[in-house]
């Protein structure tokens, strides 16, 4: 057998890391805009002080400051990734393995369709390893599904593991078949993740080598790039993610196990009592006791293995939201042992783990700024305190700064800047998202494991998406309203605050972009 090509896709995809031997930003240029930073928020924090306000009005500055601090704390936490990364990477060599330890493959799927996980168990036989032993962890509750499972199984020579009581989703069927073997690793991909043929000869041999190592993690990279423009943004999302945010954790000695394309030390899993059952993100949940307990993680920035995006909004934003509720789930264990446990892990690597679990609490610190804007420019009631030309001089240095820091980091490995906007925009499209979520990991909703779609992309119902219109409405009409104030007001903060309506207009107007049915063979030159 054969693995399947991608070569088509894989240049253009494998084209970014070209640029991964070069340097990151100048330590000045960071240091500067951290300056920069620190500086606007004294000055707006003195202003906020001594301003003459009544209570709704303070409550209000206080709400738009606070998200103002939210977003760049996380801006802080992007900043330090970047002046980590001022070396060059690590090698990992392909290395010949005669006889290298035993290896479980598991691979848990659940009404995966049946070309989905055939591929995956097609390319986990091509896998370079003698010792090798592949897991279909099938749980599946549709017979039809159970059936394709057997015959994939039986065709590809893969133990099929099963079971009656599906506790734990995901995190529940690997816990529940790492009691039942004996093998030393574990490697993980998910139903749509191909490893490339040499993936375990790169990182056994590294866990050989490292025994307090408790596993070894690698990035995932999309290969229908080509389906739309959905799918095209979420693989670059995902880039800054690995590109950047992981190699900075890694650095901390905080790089948190991703779920798929890992391989880990069985027994270290069971120290620890398994993976996390109580999360949608039981490895971000996992890494955190591994931590805890001394256990080292390393993350290898090398294309090994690659798999499939979300293709449409619907699928996206189901991706954003397991996320995003399993984030929030952790942040509170994560709180919890930080005041329970304080010297169980360093600072740095605290930081880590509260910037990543409280990232998509970044939709309430959008919302402040959202409804204070809007309040101001409908009703008049001021939520900035601040003279216009004071924040020009302060704000917009630390802005320009920033945007030259993150465009250049991730232009020095050679992504473009209209894949980078494109990255924001989806994101803040995902902002109601967000919030959903979140309120729901705060408050222990149960929310069912939900599985990404594989079937292709459809155009989303803009009822679907009514939240997004509303907000991208009612910035229109603040826009209109705001200029006719400013004409008979001629107060240069209303044209300040028409400024940032006109921006939300253009983020939320992209909702019409990527939810077009069509794009691909754009999104394939965009490449």
């Amino acid at each position: 057998m054969n693995k399947p090509s991608h070569l088509s896709l894989l240049s253009k995809l494998l084209l970014p890391r070209q640029g991964i031997l070069k340097p990151a930003p100048s330590q000045v240029l960071v240091i500067t805009v951290l300056i920069f930073l620190i500086n606007y928020l004294l000055f707006r924090s003195v202003y906020l002080y001594y301003a003459s306000c009544n209570l709704l009005e303070r409550i209000l500055a206080i709400l738009f400051l606070g998200s103002e601090f939210f977003i760049m704390f996380h801006a802080v936490g992007y900043f330090f990734n970047v002046l980590r990364l001022d070396r060059q990477p690590d090698n990992y060599p392909v290395q010949h393995l005669v006889d290298g330890p035993p290896v479980a493959i598991l691979i848990p799927a659940r009404h995966e369709p049946k070309e989905v996980v055939e591929r995956t168990l097609l390319a986990c036989y091509n896998l370079d390893y003698k010792n090798k032993t592949i897991y279909l962890l099938d749980d599946s509750s549709i017979e039809r599904y159970k059936q394709e499972a057997r015959e994939l199984s039986e065709e590809f020579g893969a133990k099929i593991f099963s079971r009656d009581v599906h506790r734990g989703a995901k995190a529940g069927i690997i816990n529940d078949v790492s009691r039942t073997i004996t093998d030393k690793y574990m490697a993980i991909f998910d139903a749509d993740q191909n490893p490339m043929p040499h993936f375990l000869k790169v990182l056994v041999p590294i866990l050989e080598k490292r025994e307090r190592l408790a596993f070894v993690q690698t990035p995932q990279f999309y290969t229908n790039c080509s389906s739309n423009r959905v799918s095209v943004t979420a693989n670059f999302q995902q880039a800054i993610f690995y590109e950047y945010i992981c190699e900075g954790k890694n650095t901390n000695g905080a790089m948190m196990c991703c779920g798929t394309n890992v391989v880990l030390r069985r027994d270290v899993i069971l120290d620890v009592g398994g993976f996390d059952e109580n999360t949608v993100t039981e490895d971000f949940a996992t890494s955190l006791k591994l931590h805890m307990k001394g256990w080292e993680t390393l993350y290898v920035n090398m294309p090994l293995v690659f798999g499939m995006a979300p293709e449409d909004l619907v699928e996206y934003f189901k991706q954003q939201s397991r996320w995003a509720l399993g984030n929030t789930q952790v942040f509170k264990n994560v709180v919890k042992n930080f005041f329970t446990k304080p010297f169980s892990l360093s600072f740095m690597q605290w930081f880590d783990y509260f910037v990543t679990g409280t990232y998509y609490f970044i939709g309430w610190a959008y919302l402040g700024l959202f409804l204070c804007q809007l309040i101001y420019t409908f009703f008049s009631v001021p939520a900035f305190f601040m003279d216009p030309y004071v924040y020009t001089l302060t704000f917009v240095p630390y802005f320009t700064l920033a945007l030259a820091v993150f465009y250049s980091s991730m232009g020095l490995r050679n992504y473009k800047f209209s894949y980078i906007l494109k990255t924001h925009l989806l994101t803040m499209l995902s902002v109601p998202i967000y919030l959903r979520a979140t309120l729901f990991g705060l408050f222990n909703v149960p929310v069912g494991f939900q599985v990404t779609n594989k079937t292709g992309a459809t155009q989303v119902a803009y009822s679907f998406l009514w939240v997004q219109i509303l907000l991208w409405a009612l910035n229109l009409v603040a826009i209109t309203w705001g200029i006719l104030r400013w004409v008979y007001e001629h107060n240069p903060g209303i044209l300040l605050n028409v400024f940032w309506l006109f921006y939300h207009v253009l983020v939320f107007s992209s909702l019409f972009y990527f939810n077009e049915s069509g794009g691909a063979e754009e999104a394939v030159e965009t490449l």
